[in-house]
């Protein structure tokens, strides 16, 4: 990546993300999925609160990079 032009890096950044998608996707037999979940709400509940608690991390994580950027202990580029 360092000796990428910075114009490529959006082409990249598209290939990469179709190719971690492309590594996610199966294809998966409905009614096993369905089995599997179950009829009741635990399965949208859990997706709920794990999606709370990755964004918090999220959040986080930005906060900590922001916090090195202005120490100094990291270099950060915003705005690209």
């Amino acid at each position: 990546m360092e000796r990428m032009r910075e114009s490529a890096w959006p082409a990249y950044a598209q290939m990469c993300g179709w190719t971690l998608a492309r590594a996610h996707a199966r294809t998966a037999d409905r009614i096993a999925l369905a089995a599997y979940m179950g009829a009741g709400d635990v399965f949208d509940r859990g997706i709920a609160d794990f999606a709370e608690a990755y964004a918090e991390q999220n959040q986080r994580d930005y906060e900590a990079l922001q916090a090195a950027a202005e120490s100094g202990s990291v270099t950060a580029v915003s705005g690209i």
